[in-house]
C-alpha cells in the first residue's frame, strides 16, 4: 500500500498531468485506475479510515492527530474498538511493515518514553521507520525507528523518499529471508507531495520553463488529456477559478517567475518520488514477488491550497499565522526546493493539480476529496479494461484487502468488542468494470466543511469558519453528469437538496461527527495539559515535542536557565548548544560559540542574533536567557550568574500555530535552528540540566505574578 500526500486528482501522468510519472503510469497500464474514488479531506482522517475500514469520526479521528477536544469523534487517536488492517493481517500470519509518515499518534505520546499504544508498532506493525508528525523536511527529517529516535544517515545525497524505500526493501529482505512462506503487508507513506516541496536539484531543473504558460492554460491542457485518456467524460466542464486564485494574465513578471519556479519544484519532487516507487517495484520483480502482490497506490486528499496567493518559501509562516510577501519568496528563489527552504506552491497550482475540480484539501468539494487510485496485481487483476468509474471511498480499501486475502475482521480484538467495518469491498470491480457501484452513500466533514454523496447526487455545504452552521448554503450536484461540480441544482431541485441535507445529519449522528467544530489552530488548546505546566527540567541529550510533552512557548514570555561547567583545551571544549527549539524553518537556539553566549531567535527565517561581547568565564556558571516586555516591545536578555551580558529587541513573542517542533537539550539536530553552526553542535562542557520556566497564561491568578518575580531575579 503506497500512500501519497496532498497529491491531487490531476498530478499523476496517468491522470492527465504534465508531470512525468512513468513508473506509476506503468502500474496503471498494467492494472486499473479508479476515477470516482474519494477520501476524507485531511490526512489523519484518511489514514485512520484507510487502516481501519471505518469512518474517521467513528474511530476518534475527526480531525488531525493533535486536536483532542474530548468528544468521542475527536480524540486524535484510533479507538481500540477499531482494529487496523495491520493488526488483522498480522493475526492471519502476515509480516507487517510500515515506513514513512504516520500522523496517527497524539503528540502527547511522541516521546522516546512513550506511551506507545498509538505508535505503529502497537497498532499492528512489526517494524516501523519514518516520521510521526504530519510533515517533515525531506533532507533533515526527525526519524523514528520502531520506538526510538535515530539520526539521519550520513549521506551527502540524502533524501527522505529514497531512504523510506531503501528501508522498506530492508524490511522485505529480512521477511523473505526469515519467513519465506509467510505473506507480507507493507504500508509505505511518503511525505511527497506535502510541503516542504524538496527534491534533488537535477530533478527540479528538468522542468525549467515547462510551466511558463501558467496555471490557467495548464488546466486547459490537463483537462484535454483527461478527456482523451477517458479519466473524465467528454464534455466535462472546467470548474471556475477558485475565489482565492488570480488569473495568470493579471500577474506581473516577478509573480509569474516565482510561481512558475514553485511548480517546477513540485514537479521535480513528484518525478523523484515516482522513481523511488519504481525502485520498490523493481525490487519486488527481482525477487519474484510482484506477480502475486496486490499493490494499492492512492493519495490521502486533494492538492493543498495552503500556500496561498504567493506560495511560501517557508511554510512555517503559514503555520504560525505570519504570512509571506512576494519579496520574501523572490529572495529565496534560487534556494527553492533545496535544504535551505521549506516551500509550498501557490493555490493556483494546487487547483491546477486538482483539474477539473474546484477547491482543495480540507474542502468537501471534489478538489478536496476525489483522488487518484491505482491497483496493480498481475495474478489477480488481469483485465483489458483499465478504468473503473464506480463510486468508492477510502473505507472500502480494507474490506477489499480482507476479501482478496480470505480474511475476516475480528468481532473481538484483544478483548475489546469491535465496531463493524463500514466499507464495502471493491473486489467486484476487478472483473466487472461496468458493474453498478455497490456504494451509494457517503458523508464528508472536515473543520465544518460538509458534504454527502447519495444515489448519484452530491450536496456540499460551503462553510465560513466562525459563522453559524445553520446559515450554510447546501449546493447540489448530479455528479454522474457533472464531474467537476459546476452546476448547482439546489434552487431548481430544493426537495433533493433537502433530502441530502437530512441524510447528512443522520449520518453525522450515526458516525460521531457531532458536535460540529469549525476551529482550526485553536482546537489544539482544547485538551492540552502542557498549557498548565510552567516548569520543565531537561537533561542533556533529551528531546521533547513543543506544546505537548515539552514547553508551549506560544505567546508567552519565558526564561531558560542552564547550569554548566566549562574547561579550556584550545579546541572549542566549552562551545555547543545548551537548548534549541525547532529547526531550520523556525524556533530559537541558546548556545555558546567561540566562548560567547548567543541567542538566535528564528521567527520563520527572520533571525535576531543576541551575543555577549566578552568571553564567558571558565568553570561553573549559570547561563540564562529571558524574553521580557519593555513597554510594548519584546526584548531578549542574556545573563551570566545573574549579570546581564547582552540584550536586544525581538520582533515579537513566539506565535502559536499548528506545527510541531522539538526542543533539544545539549544539541540541535537533524536540522539546525541557527546558521551559526552545523548539527548536532553538542555542548562539549559539562551540562547538568536546563530549566525552562514559562509565564502563566493570561488571566491565571493562581500563579505568582511573573513581572514581580522576574524583577527580583
Amino acid at each position: 500500500m503506497i500512500l501519497l500526500d496532498d497529491v491531487g486528482f490531476a498530478q499523476l501522468g496517468c491522470y492527465g498531468a504534465s508531470i512525468r510519472t512513468p513508473r506509476m503510469d506503468a502500474l496503471a497500464a498494467g492494472g486499473v485506475r479508479y476515477t470516482n474514488f474519494h477520501v476524507a479531506a485531511l490526512c489523519s482522517p484518511t489514514r485512520a479510515s484507510l487502516l481501519t475500514g471505518r469512518n474517521h469520526h467513528a474511530v476518534g479521528m475527526g480531525f488531525l492527530a493533535a486536536f483532542d477536544t474530548g468528544y468521542p469523534g475527536y480524540r486524535a487517536a484510533i479507538s481500540p474498538r477499531a482494529a487496523t488492517l495491520a493488526e488483522m493481517l498480522r493475526d492471519d500470519g502476515y509480516g507487517t511493515y510500515a515506513a514513512g509518515k504516520w500522523h496517527l499518534t497524539p503528540p502527547s505520546q511522541m516521546s522516546p518514553a512513550g506511551p506507545f499504544d498509538q505508535w505503529p508498532t502497537q497498532r499492528g506493525f512489526d517494524r516501523y521507520y519514518g516520521f510521526l508528525w504530519g510533515e517533515d523536511d525531506q533532507f533533515a527529517p526527525e526519524l523514528w525507528y520502531d520506538q526510538h529516535r535515530v539520526e539521519v544517515p550520513g549521506d551527502p545525497d540524502y533524501h527522505l523518499s529514497r531512504d523510506l524505500v531503501r528501508r522498506s526493501e530492508q524490511f522485505l529482505s529480512d521477511h523473505m529471508s526469515a519467513r519465506p512462506d509467510d505473506p507480507f503487508f507493507l504500508y509505505l507513506a511518503f511525505g511527497a507531495g506535502h510541503a516542504p516541496h524538496q527534491a534533488p536539484r537535477s530533478y527540479i531543473d528538468r522542468y525549467r520553463g515547462a510551466f511558463d504558460h501558467g496555471w490557467d492554460e495548464e488546466r486547459d491542457r490537463v483537462l484535454a488529456r483527461q478527456i482523451e485518456l477517458g479519466i473524465v467524460p467528454a464534455g466535462t466542464a472546467l470548474a471556475p477559478r477558485n475565489p482565492d486564485v488570480r488569473a495568470w494574465d493579471d500577474l506581473n513578471t516577478e509573480q509569474r517567475r516565482l510561481y512558475t519556479r514553485m511548480e517546477e519544484v513540485f514537479a521535480g519532487f513528484m518525478e523523484h518520488t515516482d522513481e523511488q516507487i519504481g525502485a520498490l517495484v523493481d525490487f519486488l520483480a527481482r525477487y519474484n514477488a510482484l506477480e502475486d502482490t496486490l499493490l494499492i497506490l492512492l493519495s490521502d486528499n486533494g492538492a493543498s491550497g495552503e500556500g496561498g496567493e504567493n506560495g511560501m518559501a517557508n511554510e512555517y509562516r503559514y503555520f504560525l499565522g505570519l504570512g509571506e510577501s512576494l519579496e520574501q519568496g523572490l529572495t529565496a528563489y534560487d534556494d527553492l526546493g533545496g535544504p535551505e527552504t521549506h516551500n509550498h506552491y501557490p493555490a493556483g497550482w494546487a487547483q491546477a493539480g486538482n483539474t477539473p475540480l474546484k477547491f482543495y484539501k480540507k474542502y468537501a468539494h471534489g478538489g478536496g476529496v476525489r483522488v487518484p487510485l491505482v491497483m496493480h496485481w498481475p495474478r489477480g487483476l488481469n483485465t483489458p479494461e483499465r478504468l473503473r468509474t464506480q463510486f468508492h471511498h477510502v473505507i472500502d480499501i480494507l474490506p477489499t484487502v480482507m476479501e482478496v486475502t480470505n480474511s475476516e475482521p475480528p468481532a473481538v480484538y484483544r478483548g475489546v468488542e469491535q465496531m463493524p467495518v463500514h466499507g464495502t469491498s471493491m473486489a467486484y470491480t476487478f472483473e466487472a468494470p461496468l458493474a453498478p457501484s455497490r456504494r451509494t452513500l457517503q458523508y464528508f466533514e472536515a473543520a465544518g466543511y460538509r458534504g454527502i454523496v447519495k444515489d448519484g447526487w452530491k450536496a456540499v455545504a460551503s462553510h465560513e469558519p466562525g459563522e453559524p452552521f445553520e446559515a450554510d448554503h447546501w449546493e447540489l450536484y448530479r455528479i454522474e453528469d457533472d464531474f467537476s461540480e459546476c452546476h448547482d441544482r439546489s434552487r431548481a431541485q430544493p426537495d433533493v437538496a433537502g433530502e441530502l441535507r437530512l441524510a447528512w445529519w443522520q449520518e453525522a449522528e450515526r458516525y460521531g461527527v457531532l458536535p460540529l467544530d469549525d476551529r482550526m489552530r485553536t482546537r489544539f488548546q482544547a485538551q492540552n495539559p502542557a498549557l498548565e505546566r510552567l516548569r520543565y527540567e531537561l537533561l542533556p541529550g533529551s528531546r521533547l515535542l513543543n506544546g505537548v510533552t515539552g514547553p508551549n512557548f506560544a505567546g508567552r514570555r519565558f526564561r531558560v536557565i542552564a547550569t554548566v561547567e566549562r574547561t579550556a583545551d584550545g579546541n572549542g571544549d566549552g562551545d555547543g548548544v545548551l537548548l534549541a527549539y525547532g529547526r531550520r524553518a523556525s524556533g530559537f537556539s541558546f548556545f555558546i560559540k567561540e566562548d560567547r553566549l548567543v541567542l538566535d531567535y528564528n521567527l520563520a527565517d527572520t533571525h535576531t542574533l543576541v551575543a555577549s561581547e566578552n568571553p564567558l568565564p571558565l568553570g561553573p556558571a549559570v547561563l540564562e536567557m529571558r524574553t521580557e516586555h519593555r513597554g510594548q516591545e519584546v526584548w531578549a536578555r542574556l545573563l551570566v550568574d545573574g549579570r546581564t551580558v547582552a540584550a536586544a529587541r525581538l520582533p515579537q513573542l513566539l506565535p502559536g500555530g499548528m506545527g510541531t517542533l522539538s526542543i533539544q537539550c545539549g544539541h540541535n539536530s537533524p536540522s539546525t535552528v541557527s546558521r551559526e553552526y552545523r548539527a548536532p553542535f553538542a555542548f562539549r562542557g559539562r551540562l547538568d540540566c536546563v530549566v525552562v520556566e514559562l509565564e502563566p497564561r493570561a488571566g491565571d491568578t493562581s500563579q505568582t505574578d511573573w513581572d514581580a518575580e522576574m524583577a527580583q531575579q
